[in-house]
């Protein structure tokens, strides 16, 4: 029996080229489709950008909370611009081949960008945490060694997830070339195999709901305390200060979580139209890196408040 499982099918031989089925749409329709993605990875790339270049420019912006904001906008250029470099190419030209190697970076680009923001979110929300609950020993619990080891940690643990997938993953004999999504994933990839891979795919499952469990533990937990350290304070300046302190954070995780559930509620769903499918299941690599830094610029003032000086400095004649 074994044999025959052996003999039964015959895998492809690299060069491999996958194509990505993408959405249905015309040339004529991608044109416009182009313009729209063009602009949105603009504001994207503007948006993250310049919060990362007020930060680093800024001494007094050099804190844990902001240190991390860097991180996220980081991550967020990541995931972006892998999606949206694929769509807008998708739609301008037509073009859906992707190399064998190209479509692992994708799918590893992917899972690093949603890996990392779930992690960095929780390291924020621990961060939001201290500096609430404990404001008096703030300073002394986050070091600089701290803040850096919280950072390396978030990053650490997305690459470990990332590398298993990949070693899982890559030399896995594949009997197909049509990727049914608009970009490469891990599990989009393994769906072509010729033989089932369990391994492969409970790790892929357990690992994203893993992660998610324990990030909104911590993130729960964390906003649990301090809502009771909120209505224990009897100063209303203390409490109105806390709450705009965590209400960018909170903003941007709702954000990620709402779009990370459209794809829990239309993937299995055969009513759903493919393209309503393919469209809602880009979302939370789309939505919160375009999003972000706009909320970092209305909830954060100190924020806004240098993103308006880099802006004015940037225009002004010198």
């Amino acid at each position: 029996m074994a044999e025959m499982e052996n003999v039964s099918y015959v895998p492809l031989k690299q060069p491999i080229v996958f194509t990505v089925e993408g959405f249905n749409v015309t040339r004529q329709q991608g044109y416009p489709l182009f313009v729209l993605s063009l602009i949105v990875y603009a504001v994207m790339l503007l948006g993250n950008i310049t919060v990362v270049m007020v930060i680093a420019r800024n001494a007094k912006l050099h804190k844990p909370m902001y240190v991390m904001m860097c991180n996220l906008a980081v991550s967020d250029l990541l995931g972006g611009t892998v999606i949206m470099t694929q769509l807008m190419t998708h739609f301008l030209t037509g073009d859906r081949t992707v190399s064998y190697v190209g479509a692992f970076v994708q799918a590893a680009s992917v899972h690093m960008y949603h890996s990392a923001v779930a992690t960095i979110l929780t390291a924020m929300a621990y961060d939001r945490y201290v500096a609430i609950c404990q404001p008096l020993h703030y300073h002394a619990i986050m070091t600089t060694r701290r803040l850096v080891l919280l950072c390396c940690l978030a990053w650490f643990i997305a690459l470990c997830l990332v590398s298993t997938r990949l070693i899982l993953n890559v030399g896995t004999p594949l009997c197909g070339t049509l990727i049914t999504h608009v970009y490469c994933s891990h599990g989009s990839i393994i769906s072509l195999a010729c033989l089932p891979t369990p391994t492969s795919s409970m790790f892929q499952v357990y690992s994203i709901y893993s992660l998610s469990a324990v990030c909104f533990l911590v993130i729960a937990s964390s906003y649990a305390m301090i809502l009771k350290a909120c209505i224990v304070k009897q100063e209303k300046n203390s409490r109105r200060k806390a709450i705009q302190t965590c209400a960018s954070h909170l903003s941007i995780y709702i954000f990620f979580e709402i779009s990370l559930y459209l794809i829990v509620m239309t993937y299995g769903r055969k009513d759903v139209n493919p393209d309503t499918k393919k469209f809602c299941a880009i979302l939370f690599i789309i939505v919160p890196p375009t999003v972000n830094p706009i909320i970092y610029g209305i909830a954060t003032k100190n924020i806004r408040t240098n993103i308006l000086k880099f802006f004015k400095s940037s225009v002004s004649p010198k």
